[in-house]
């Protein structure tokens, strides 16, 4: 089924009309999540979207929901690009309501502003960033990107920290391969995986599609590889698709962590606004990144990560990227089934 796609109307002053928010929340959903789980709901009350996490949707391994928040965060990112396409500033409102811990966020459309060419750039992105777990193309990142991805972080309030290829590696490396095997054993994470995998001709909107992963688990790295191990998404059923990255080229370019000042709520969605930024600004120079939550989903090892990389903030992504010419994006469930509409008897139960 081929992925929805929605052309942005001219909305009505001051009034997030059908179709203005139809738009809005299709750009919003195409964010990146933890298992394309996608884990947000949305809610249009007159002037304003309201952006919540939909627990329903939260891993069995994210008993915090950490991981849901920054997939939220993704979101909203989206969702105020998607407002600054339409000649508006994005007026943002992050935890308005303390006593209602589902929402996340409620936008409004402020001032009249034309969106500016990096924007564009972005939004042109969007359909064909996707999370990349394949080989790489060979060679460095396009000139002048690195530094700009870092900017695209600083400028949501986090950090992208590049870890050199010398000791700092070998260290993330080590923890890395180590807590992918102990959780590969974990019962949880195993059928965690089961629920969000998608067999070949599945027609499910939502989970890892076949194609996106290899049947054959990648084997430990060595300390000189380039690539980080990578979870295991086929679990031995023959399933994936994707051509498992070698290991004679097709190493990523860069390997980073995006780190945030704390380690709460709200740094969570300010990881996930940060984390589409790049991601879409790499995207547009056709960068993609292969992320690894996995490590992260253990405070202890997130700690860990933090003290033996010396990493000045929390570590909430650890990602790698390299140059691709792929254009395979992961389908999105539509508007209307991301939607809230009539009574918000889930939106509005207890906290999460």
């Amino acid at each position: 089924m081929a992925d929805e796609t929605v052309a942005a109307p001219a909305p009505t002053p001051g009034v997030l009309a059908g179709e203005a928010s139809r738009y809005l929340i299709a750009t919003a959903a195409r964010a990146p999540s933890v298992h394309n789980t996608q884990p947000w709901r949305f809610r249009v009350d007159g002037d304003a979207i309201e952006l919540y996490c939909d627990p329903r949707r939260r891993l069995r391994t994210d008993p915090g929901g950490r991981e849901m928040l920054i997939s939220c965060g993704a979101a909203l990112f989206g969702l105020r690009l998607a407002v600054r396409s339409l000649g508006y500033r994005p007026v943002v409102n992050l935890l308005p309501e303390p006593g209602r811990r589902r929402l996340l966020a409620r936008v409004t459309l402020g001032a009249a502003e034309p969106m500016t060419a990096a924007d564009y750039e972005m939004l042109k992105a969007v359909p064909h960033r996707h999370t990349h777990r394949g080989a790489f193309a060979a060679g460095p990142l396009p000139d002048g990107l690195l530094p700009r991805l870092q900017h695209d972080a600083l400028a949501e309030g986090a950090t992208l920290a590049i870890i050199d290829r010398g000791l700092a590696y070998q260290r993330l490396a080590d923890i890395v391969g180590a807590t992918a095997r102990t959780v590969d054993l974990d019962p949880r994470a195993r059928a965690e995986l089961r629920r969000w995998t998608r067999r070949v001709g599945s027609g499910a909107r939502d989970g890892v599609p076949a194609r996106a992963f290899p049947a054959v688990a990648a084997q430990q790295p060595g300390r000189r590889s380039g690539r980080l191990r990578q979870r295991d998404f086929d679990l031995g059923r023959g399933l994936g698709l994707l051509e498992p990255a070698g290991r004679d080229g097709g190493d990523p370019a860069v390997t980073a962590v995006l780190l945030t000042t704390g380690d709460g709520r709200a740094d969570w969605l300010q990881a996930g606004q940060a984390l589409n930024r790049l991601l879409l600004h790499a995207a547009s120079r056709w960068v993609f990144a292969s992320l690894y939550t996995q490590p992260l989903e253990i405070p202890p090892i997130r700690t860990l990560i933090r003290e033996r990389l010396a990493l000045p903030g929390a570590p909430q992504v650890v990602l790698q990227l390299g140059v691709s010419h792929t254009a395979d994006a992961t389908a999105r469930r539509p508007p209307a089934e991301v939607t809230e509409q009539g009574p918000l008897s889930l939106l509005q139960a207890g906290p999460s």
